[in-house]
């Protein structure tokens, strides 16, 4: 008897010991297909995140031009506040890189960083000093384009812990001096969201051309740099904290990282990279689970 079991007991025992065997083996071999998956599809998420900022890199300068008659004859740009906002407005509608665009705001600044008005019908950004929120924003007065991240003033509190995002441009008035900044950008969970719903949207289009009837698996999209992660809203508590211990910024030190992970009893792959174009040290996580 096997164990001490009766033959019948040990007869099914021995049924259900390569039965489970089966089933584990199951189990990891969807883990290791979300990981490979994931693995594919976070360098899709990357190219996605690295053009929206090649789009603001040449969508700035394009608007610039149209901000123009606001700095005719030597005229101030802060004395028509109406023609700032409408003259984003128009520049977001025409520009094809800025149409596209994801960023959520629009801004102008003066020649000391500090903002004059925005494109949003609510406008907090209005005499806040850009360039003590983000001191990286002062090289545009080199005539270069600048990027940094930190937080906006009076930014309402969020759920989870978030930082701003921003790129600039310098703003030249009809002398030829620089006299403020157009700036742009988003929040990292936005920018996160939007990284995460664009993959969705490859997938549930990739699933229509391969007419395909498999459910489409769970994913989501992390942003993380030196100071933490920041995902998209509705993102389960236990999977941003995942992302977070997994470290990153070490993994990905010296190129891609991927492996599995199981967050409330469900098994993910993941796969994250660095993406330079959002910052050095910063980079995108996918974490998928189903194949």
């Amino acid at each position: 008897m096997l164990f001490g079991l009766s033959p019948r007991r040990a007869s099914a025992w021995a049924y259900l010991v390569p039965l489970a065997a089966l089933v584990l083996s199951g189990c990891t071999d969807t883990a290791k297909a979300s990981e490979e998956r994931a693995t594919h599809w976070v360098s899709k998420v990357s190219e996605r995140a690295t053009a929206d900022v090649q789009d603001l890199e040449h969508g700035l300068p394009a608007g610039i031009a149209l901000l123009a008659p606001l700095y005719a004859k030597g005229a101030e740009a802060s004395d028509d506040m109406a023609g700032i906002r409408a003259g984003l407005k128009h520049m977001r509608s025409v520009v094809p890189e800025l149409r596209r665009s994801d960023a959520t705001f629009l801004a102008l600044t003066d020649a000391n960083g500090v903002a004059i008005r925005n494109d949003l019908d609510q406008d907090i950004m209005a005499g806040q000093d850009l360039w003590k929120a983000f001191p990286d924003l002062k090289k545009t007065k080199d005539g270069t384009l600048a990027f940094a991240t930190g937080r906006f003033g009076g930014t309402k509190p969020t759920p989870e812990p978030d930082r701003d995002w921003v790129t600039a441009a310098p703003v030249k008035n009809d002398r030829g001096e620089f006299d403020g900044m157009l700036v742009t950008g988003w929040s990292l969970r936005r920018l996160a969201f939007h990284l995460q719903e664009d993959l969705r949207e490859q997938l549930a289009a990739e699933q229509t051309k391969t007419k395909s009837n498999d459910n489409l698996p769970v994913v989501y999209v992390v942003v993380f740099d030196k100071t933490g992660a920041y995902a998209a809203p509705m993102t389960p508590p236990v999977s941003l904290k995942a992302v977070l211990d997994l470290d990153l910024l070490t993994k990905t030190a010296s190129g891609p990282a991927h492996g599995l992970l199981t967050i409330a009893d469900r098994d993910f792959g993941y796969a994250a990279l660095r993406v330079p174009a959002i910052e050095p040290e910063g980079g995108v996580v996918v974490l998928w689970s189903g194949v």
